[in-house]
């Protein structure tokens, strides 16, 4: 079957005076011909010789064969000039007779005549091939590569929230996500890339070759190897002199500021006046890290904590101790109380006496008188 947009190889079934008729090499009743022109037929082709061509619509809307190459083919992208304007779209060179055809359904953004814009190949409705700017419905995802493959790309969009839009090789599409992307991309920048995921639907996850990030993530486990060689505490932090950072870690100051500054918002660190040093609540990070001696190291010291918080209970069991001692104070106080009652009933009692005593006087003293 014969392509429209596509290098093929096709048969010569049949040669005249303009040129040779072509068919596929699985067109065995030679149904469906096409026309190279005789100015491109090699001089000594010959029926049932192969050729490779690319396929088209010429000026009158005729399928018709070339042996150029066009600077873009279905499933490409490429940067194509301006050649005209128009009031349905514009004209684009794409190095054939015929201009390619760029609708204003299919730009984005201002076009200018000889200005170069990025674009993909499609056919529309009515089996024509056209330029668009939306380059989703033209870049395919059944590429080759396999994870931590390097691929060159181009920058065709910018999405916030979600990265930079890739052409990969200029036929696939991938992405940078925006958590990769530390400085500023525009569209067209060719950059080269490594796939970190390839996703079910095939679209490719991206990362930048070398890219800051990763150093960054280098850098920081350089900082905590270092941390934890220091028992959790290191004199260092960005009012350091350049000097002293490099001779602590070998590193420059730029690199060890960005590199605790993701340290602390991971809450694995805590940056202050002396220093940097692990967080408590980094203590499970550092466990996993860690060789068995650091992690009983690490659970020595909880235990220790864990004793420490003991002894406090400790000291309010002694309070109860207190409180049982303020007990037997109440003890004494009651003991004082009825001390105090045996005291008054013991007074009332002597009073008593004493008055019985007088009244037995005064009758002694009155028989005494009347006996007189």
């Amino acid at each position: 079957m014969i392509k429209l947009g596509e290098m093929q190889e096709l048969v010569i079934a049949k040669k005249v005076e303009f040129g040779v008729y072509l068919v596929s090499p699985d067109d065995v009743r030679g149904e469906d011909k096409i026309l190279l022109p005789q100015k491109q037929v090699p001089e000594d082709a010959q029926s049932g010789d192969r050729i490779t061509v690319f396929v088209y619509r010429d000026s009158s809307d005729r399928k018709i064969a070339t042996t150029k190459r066009p600077k873009i083919v279905m499933g490409e992208i490429a940067y194509l000039k301006v050649a005209e304007m128009s009031r349905i779209g514009a004209f684009m060179n794409w190095g054939l007779e015929k201009d390619l055809f760029l609708p204003f359904k299919e730009q984005v953004g201002e076009i200018k005549l000889n200005g170069e814009y990025l674009v993909g190949l499609y056919i529309d409705k009515s089996d024509r091939l056209c330029a668009t700017m939306n380059l989703f419905k033209v870049l395919r995802t059944d590429s080759p590569y396999k994870v931590n493959d390097m691929v060159k790309g181009t920058v065709f969009s910018l999405k916030r929230g979600l990265g930079a839009m890739v052409a990969v090789d200029g036929k696939y599409l991938g992405l940078i996500h925006e958590g990769e992307i530390l400085k500023p991309m525009r569209p067209g920048d060719v950059v080269e890339l490594r796939v970190s995921n390839i996703k079910e639907d095939g679209k490719l996850d991206l990362s930048l070759k070398d890219a800051p990030r990763l150093q960054i993530d280098k850098d920081g486990e350089k900082v905590l190897s270092v941390l934890m060689k220091n028992k959790g505490q290191l004199r260092l932090n960005d009012e350091s002199s350049p000097e002293a950072i490099y001779d602590a870690l070998n590193m420059s100051k730029s690199s060890f500021k960005k590199a605790i500054g993701r340290l602390m918002k991971k809450g694995i660190i805590d940056i202050t006046r002396e220093g940097i040093r692990l967080a408590e609540k980094g203590s499970g990070i550092e466990n996993r890290n860690q060789g068995p001696k650091a992690i009983q190291r690490n659970n020595d010291r909880n235990n220790g904590r864990s004793r420490s918080n003991d002894s406090r209970n400790s000291g309010f069991k002694s309070n109860e101790g207190r409180n049982s001692s303020y007990r037997s104070n109440d003890s004494k106080n009651s003991n004082y109380r009825s001390t105090d009652n045996k005291n008054d009933k013991s007074n009332f009692k002597s009073k008593d006496s004493r008055e019985s005593y007088r009244d037995k006087n005064k009758e002694r003293n009155n028989t005494t008188n009347k006996r007189k």
